[in-house]
């Protein structure tokens, strides 16, 4: 059973945000506006796993912004596409506040909200996450961004320093790169899955896994175990 001090903390833009909808709209419309031939969701897939693999090898600490700007400008030459990356990632951005939630994540993060603390642990910078739909419904001082630990996942840093701010941290991911992150660091995971996202073939695999919000309370009052010495096999 959670102890009742513990932090539950959430991943923004997978777990929370169904980012890949937002984002690709977005990217849509600044598609429509130049004339792209590449789709909205071609745009953001593209982008986003450049994204991540410069968060990934980010050992001196830049801006979540910096480094998506970038991710931009390799997606732009690589699709040949017209645009300017450091303007365009501002809009991009500046559009979180209206990328969805999944349909489970209000009613279930508001009644979540009356027993525990709620909080979010997020490779993002302050400004951008202040935006999101997902914001309100959590604790602000618990909300741990890479911007705030400087530094990213999957590494352990700040997942080790978010449960040290935290005192007692469990963490609900969605993403592999996130599940595999958190449990080498040590940190409970519980994954929540959502479409799109797989486990990392080879990683570690958390004890319990859920497949809609409705499941984590009921979840969270169970005897946890600790971590499951297994890896991920292809799903």
């Amino acid at each position: 059973m959670l102890d009742r001090r513990a932090v539950v903390t959430f991943d923004l833009f997978s777990a929370l945000t169904d980012s890949r909808s937002g984002g690709s709209a977005q990217f849509a419309e600044l598609g429509a506006q130049r004339g792209w031939a590449a789709s909205g969701a071609d745009v953001y897939d593209r982008w986003d796993a450049h994204n991540k693999s410069a968060q990934r090898d980010c050992t001196e600490w830049r801006s979540y912004r910096e480094l998506a700007a970038e991710a931009l400008a390799t997606t732009y030459r690589e699709l040949d596409l017209a645009g300017d990356p450091a303007a365009d990632i501002d809009v991009v951005l500046g559009s979180v506040g209206d990328w969805p939630l999944w349909p489970d994540v209000r009613t279930n993060l508001t009644a979540l909200a009356r027993r525990y603390r709620l909080g979010l642990l997020s490779n993002v910078d302050d400004d951008i996450v202040e935006l999101t739909k997902a914001f309100p419904l959590v604790s602000p001082d618990l909300v741990f961004t890479s911007q705030g630990l400087r530094a990213y996942k999957p590494g352990r840093r700040i997942y080790t320093e978010a449960a040290r701010r935290a005192g007692s941290l469990v963490h609900i991911a969605t993403s592999g790169r996130d599940v595999a992150g958190a449990l080498r660091a040590g940190v409970r995971v519980i994954r929540l899955r959502r479409p799109g996202h797989i486990l990392e073939p080879g990683s570690p695999v958390p004890d319990v896994e859920i497949a809609d919000l409705s499941e984590l309370e009921q979840t969270l009052a169970a005897p946890a175990s600790g971590v499951t010495p297994r890896t991920s096999s292809p799903e």
